[in-house]
C-alpha cells in the first residue's frame, strides 16, 4: 500500500501524458451516464485527475466537476486543455485524494482514471462514503494498453528495449530507484470492504493507431520510463527504440484493439 506521496512518480511526464496517453472513448462515458441516469445537475469528483483525461470529456454530464491531483505540472496541462476545449465548469485543486474532507460537499460520482492504485485506497474509499449521495458511486476507469502484459510482438520489443537501458525490473517512483509491486488486494475487494458492494463492469473496445514517435511519447508518460531515467543515454535509447520497432514493422505504424473498462461500485442499500 502507498503510504506517502512520491512527487517523483510522474516527474517530467505531464506534457507527454496529455499528448500520448490513450483517451477513453466517449461511448464509455455515455454508458456510465446511462447507468446512473445522470441529469446534468449533479457534481463529479475526479481524484488523481492527472491531465484531465476523465474530468474534461465527462464534464458535460455534470453541473460542476471538482478535479484533484498532487502533481502541479499535471494540473497545469489539464487546465490548459480545458481552456483549449472551452470547458469551464471544472474546479482544479492541487492536493492528494487522501486529504478529502466534507468541506467539498456532496457528489453523485467519484472517478479514478488509472489513479486509484497509486493511493491509500482503503482510506480514500472510506472517506468517499460520506461524500457521495445515497444513489452515488465510485467509477474506476482503465485502458488495456499496458505493454508489460501484452503479447503483441512490437510491444514486447518496446519493453525489451526499455529493459536493455533500464534493467529488467520495472521502475516506479523514488526518482527511478523504486520498483513496481503488484497490488495485494484487488480494487473490488477494497471497495466492498468500504461498503461499496454493488459492482458492475462496463467495457468497450476501440482501435488505436500508434507511430514510432507517439509510442516513444507514451513511454515517456509512464512511471516506468520517465525521460529523466535515461539521463545522458536518452538519444541512444530513442535511436534503439526506433530501430527495433521499425524492424518489426517497416511502416512505423502499429495498430491494436484496446479495451476501455469502468468498474462501478455503489453503496450498499
Amino acid at each position: 500500500m502507498v503510504t506517502t506521496y512520491d512527487p517523483t512518480l510522474f516527474q517530467g511526464a505531464a506534457s507527454y501524458y496529455v499528448r500520448y496517453r490513450s483517451r477513453y472513448p466517449q461511448s464509455l462515458f455515455d454508458r456510465i451516464a446511462d447507468h446512473f441516469q445522470l441529469s446534468a445537475q449533479e457534481r463529479l469528483l475526479d481524484l488523481g485527475c492527472g491531465a484531465g483525461l476523465v474530468a474534461i470529456p465527462f464534464s458535460d454530464r455534470f453541473r460542476e466537476v471538482v478535479a484533484i491531483d498532487p502533481d502541479a505540472d499535471m494540473l497545469k496541462e489539464a487546465q490548459a486543455e480545458a481552456e483549449r476545449t472551452g470547458v469551464n465548469n471544472i474546479h482544479w485543486i492541487h492536493d492528494r485524494a487522501e486529504s478529502l474532507s466534507e468541506e467539498l460537499g456532496q457528489f453523485r460520482l467519484a472517478t479514478f482514471g488509472r489513479s486509484f492504485h497509486w493511493m491509500q485506497r482503503e482510506l480514500v474509499a472510506e472517506k468517499l462514503r460520506s461524500l457521495l449521495t445515497d444513489d452515488g458511486g465510485i467509477v474506476i476507469l482503465k485502458t488495456g494498453d499496458d505493454p508489460w502484459n501484452s503479447q503483441l510482438p512490437w510491444k514486447k520489443t518496446a519493453i525489451s528495449v526499455v529493459k536493455r537501458w533500464l534493467g529488467d525490473q520495472r521502475r516506479t517512483g523514488q526518482a527511478g530507484q523504486g520498483t513496481w509491486k503488484s497490488l495485494d488486494v484487488p480494487h473490488d475487494v477494497v471497495l466492498e470492504t468500504a461498503g461499496f458492494t454493488q459492482h458492475t463492469t462496463i467495457e468497450v473496445t476501440f482501435e488505436k493507431i500508434w507511430t514510432v514517435d507517439s509510442y516513444l511519447g507514451y513511454l515517456y508518460s509512464t512511471a516506468f520510463a520517465l525521460p529523466s531515467f535515461f539521463g545522458e543515454n536518452r538519444e541512444e535509447f530513442e535511436a534503439d527504440l526506433k530501430k527495433s520497432l521499425l524492424e518489426i514493422e517497416s511502416s512505423g505504424n502499429f495498430t491494436e484493439v484496446l479495451s476501455a473498462a469502468a468498474l462501478i461500485a455503489q453503496k450498499s442499500k
